[in-house]
C-alpha cells in the first residue's frame, strides 16, 4: 500500500463558522488554527497547504480564564523612540476585539509563507453577523470539557525512622 501524498491542485477548502461567545480565548484560536492548518482533515500532508477558510463571530464575547483581563498586557511599537504602548486585554477588548483573536490565532500558525497565507483565511467579526453568508459555512462545536471536582489529598503520614545502632565494629580482635 503506498503512502498517500496530498496534491496543490487536489485541494478542496470549505468554510466553517465559529461562535466565540462564552468560549475561552486560547481554545478557540487552537481549534480554529488547526482548521486553517488542515490538521483535522483526513488527507493532511505536511508541506501542503489543505487547510479551509474560519469565520469566526462574537469576539467581544470571548472569555479569557483566572485574571488575565487585567495582567495579560499587549504591546505594540512603531520603531519610534518612546512610542510603545501597552494595553490591557480589556481594553483590546473595549477598543478592537478581533484583534485578540486575529493575533492568538496568528501565533499558532507556521511563522512562514504558508502560515501567512493560512493566516488570510481568518475571517473575524466583533457581532454575529458576517457578508459570507454565500458560502454556505459548516457550524464548528467547540470540545466541552467537564472537568471533575476535585478531591482534596489527605496530608502524609511521616514514615518512622529506624534507629540503627552505631556501636564498636565486631570481628576479629
Amino acid at each position: 500500500m503506498k503512502t498517500f501524498r496530498l496534491r496543490n491542485e487536489d485541494v478542496q477548502r470549505r468554510w466553517f463558522l465559529l461562535d466565540a461567545s462564552n468560549a475561552v480565548l486560547g481554545k478557540l484560536a487552537v481549534k480554529a488554527a488547526n482548521v486553517l492548518m488542515g490538521k483535522e482533515k483526513p488527507t493532511f500532508t505536511p508541506g501542503v497547504d489543505s487547510g479551509d477558510f474560519v469565520i469566526v463571530t462574537n469576539a467581544r464575547e470571548v472569555k479569557a480564564t483566572g485574571r488575565k483581563d487585567e495582567r495579560k498586557l499587549y504591546r505594540r511599537h512603531s520603531e519610534w523612540v518612546g512610542s510603545m504602548v501597552e494595553e490591557t486585554l480589556s481594553q483590546v477588548r473595549s477598543r478592537k476585539p478581533e484583534s485578540l483573536i486575529y493575533l492568538a490565532v496568528r501565533r499558532m500558525l507556521p511563522k512562514n509563507n504558508t502560515g501567512i497565507s493560512q493566516f488570510r483565511r481568518l475571517k473575524v467579526f466583533s457581532g454575529g453577523e458576517h457578508p459570507h453568508a454565500a458560502q454556505a459555512p459548516v457550524s464548528l462545536e467547540l470540545p466541552k470539557k467537564v472537568r471533575p471536582p476535585r478531591i482534596p489529598k489527605a496530608p502524609k503520614k511521616k514514615a518512622l525512622k529506624r534507629k540503627t545502632y552505631a556501636g564498636p565494629l565486631t570481628g576479629a580482635s
